[in-house]
């Protein structure tokens, strides 16, 4: 079960390409919109919006419809729900709401609200369009009882480029799946949440930790998984110059212009014509493909200059860094990442626990020596799972459970 846990993982959070299968024609309307924009092509039905967006409350349920996913353990449904965006605007966003089988405990089930890896930008690289995928994602956790919530990011399968690597606008979609599952008809969800994350996930997992009080105060967290997560942001560009995966440099341009515009993020200041180019395949292609039609570009030569060395550029990427945190999220966090991470380096999170430490973060950190980026994944699960367990169970840290094939750092106490 382990591997094929995090084989499947992987192949959640990484697929180039999506096909919606299972769904039932039945859908729940929640604002019974009239007019709407058609979903984005090959996309089905369901992934239409509102035209225009009404204004509610984050979380509102817009739309949902449930989805037939053969060997999960619990039923799954498609959500289109009421979120943020950065500028503050009522956005819709979709995922998923995954219920256990049986009766609920007495105050709900407990929540995890899952932050995905990276897909893509472009809105075929939703995870929610193959719900199939999170089945052994899923059923380890529902077994335990945990109710499953899992968001597409904003941009993702609606209109607009989704904003890559921008803390808030994660964190807001991550935080506002678990508001529509307490009203979701029949799903019978606590307040009480705890927040997981891989790769992208993780630094989504971060900042929605951070903004999970004062964005969400009728929410409950308990602790957050940040598996991989994305940190040291203003060293990143000379990191990912020689790596198969620098590819990562054009979407976080991409993403982060989606999200601030032209005159904040402004970027032919950053990329010749070339390189502005290169991002019209950002806006049409998933990861997996954009990992191809980048294999044999020298990224150095797309670029006019470090982007670090932009004042306007150097601003941003300082704010959706993990790493400048002014203070500790207020509940345990535990750090995953694997010793030969090929796509996020082992050193950063280091140097990000370090940082967090520094500002009275209640933490905990496991390096897998030999491990990759997606392999960390499976031989991190169990311990994890009891990890998890014991932050719902209120249990003080550091947390004894001890991988034994793991390195384990701790600070602070609860």
């Amino acid at each position: 079960m382990k591997n094929r846990f995090g084989i499947i993982v992987l192949a959640a959070v990484a697929a180039a390409s999506f096909t919606l299968v299972g769904c039932s024609s039945d859908s729940t309307n929640s604002t019974a919109p009239g007019k709407l924009v058609p979903a984005a092509a090959g996309l089905p039905e369901f992934y239409a919006v509102p035209d225009p967006m009404p204004e509610m409350s984050p979380g509102t349920i817009i739309k949902s419809q449930p989805v037939a996913v053969d060997g999960l353990d619990g039923t799954l449904s498609l959500v289109m729900y009421g979120s943020t965006s950065v500028t503050g605007q009522t956005i819709p966003v979709t995922g998923v709401i995954i219920i256990p089988n049986g009766i609920a405990p007495e105050g709900g089930w407990p929540v995890i609200t899952w932050a995905h890896g990276t897909t893509g930008l472009a809105d075929t690289c939703a995870p929610s369009l193959k719900p199939d995928e999170f089945v052994p994602l899923a059923n380890p956790l529902l077994a335990k009882g945990y109710l499953i919530v899992a968001t597409d990011y904003e941009g993702l399968g609606v209109p607009g480029l989704h904003p890559y690597i921008v803390g808030d606008s994660e964190a807001y979609g991550t935080l506002d799946i678990v508001k529509a599952a307490r009203v979701f008809p029949g799903a019978n969800a606590s307040s009480r949440f705890l927040i997981w994350g891989h790769s992208q996930g993780g630094h989504a997992a971060l900042f929605a930790g951070r903004d999970a009080e004062p964005y969400a105060p009728e929410l409950d967290l308990v602790g957050v998984v940040a598996g991989a997560p994305p940190s040291q942001l203003l060293l990143i560009n000379a990191a990912l110059q020689q790596s198969s995966y620098r590819h990562y440099f054009a979407m976080a341009a991409a993403g982060l212009n989606a999200a601030y515009g032209d005159t904040a993020a402004p970027l032919d200041q950053v990329l010749n014509p070339e390189g502005l180019d290169f991002l019209t395949k950002v806006d049409t292609l998933c990861s997996t493909d954009l990992v191809k039609a980048a294999s044999t570009l020298d990224f150095s030569k797309l670029q006019k200059v470090d982007p670090a060395t932009v004042p306007e550029w150097r601003e941003i990427l300082a704010n959706n860094d993990p790493g400048t945190f002014a203070t500790p999220i207020p509940v345990p966090l535990l750090i995953i990442h694997g010793g030969n991470d090929e796509q996020i380096p082992t050193a950063s999170s280091a140097l990000l626990f370090t940082q967090l430490c520094a500002v009275g973060q209640v933490a905990q950190r496991w390096v897998f020596p030999g491990q990759s980026h997606a392999g960390v994944i499976a031989p991190s699960a169990p311990a994890m799972l009891t990890w998890i367990d014991d932050r719902f169970a209120g249990k003080p840290m550091p947390d004894p459970v001890a991988p034994a094939n793991a390195e384990k750092q701790s600070c602070g106490q609860s």
